[in-house]
């Protein structure tokens, strides 16, 4: 028995009344504090919920404006890129029309030009892949927004604003005036009234 007496071991029965009061301890202030919390995580949530719906509202807010920056940018690159093309065809039109008085004036000495029709051939292929489209305005009426009226004349058999002459050929690039035709109208004599 002195052995017993003399160990460092702690008997069981102390130990396991000691643990059994504080697991009964834990289990009531877990149980207390799980009421606490459970508001107070109630509570936290919809503060977390509110708070994602405020930031979903902003990301919604940031991508309309991204996409829309997106759009504009898109726009204004292609806009300049037209202008430019644009600019540069009107430069290679007027280069165009020398070739084609030229040609006259060939036609006219009856001199062969059949090189030149095959640069005027080339340079109108050119002008058709790039969306190039000459404005048909003879025999057509006056339209300002195609047609720029340099002179008119009096002519009683055609209605007023018909288009009799056309002075320099006028063209359209992807659906814009990029020059206009300058016509000749007629007017009707007005003596009559």
């Amino acid at each position: 028995m002195s052995d017993e007496n003399n160990s460092d071991e702690i008997t069981p029965e102390v130990i396991s009344k000691d643990v059994s009061e504080t697991n009964n301890l834990s289990k009531e202030s877990k149980y207390n504090d799980n009421i606490e919390t459970t508001e107070d995580l109630s509570k936290l949530l919809d503060l977390e919920k509110q708070k994602s719906s405020q930031f979903e509202e902003k990301l919604k807010h940031v991508l309309a404006d991204f996409q829309n920056l997106s759009k504009k940018t898109q726009s204004d690159i292609e806009h300049g890129v037209n202008s430019k093309i644009d600019e540069f065809m009107l430069d290679f039109i007027k280069i165009y029309d020398d070739f084609i008085r030229a040609k006259e004036v060939i036609s006219e000495s009856k001199i062969n030009a059949d090189g030149l029709n095959s640069i005027l051939k080339n340079m109108e292929l050119l002008m058709q892949k790039y969306h190039i489209i000459p404005i048909e305005a003879l025999g057509e009426i006056f339209n300002p927004t195609f047609h720029e009226a340099i002179s008119i004349i009096s002519d009683p058999t055609l209605d007023d604003n018909t288009i009799t002459k056309e002075i320099r050929k006028g063209y359209i690039s992807h659906e814009r005036i990029i020059r206009p035709t300058l016509v000749e109208i007629s007017k009707k004599d007005d003596d009559k009234k």
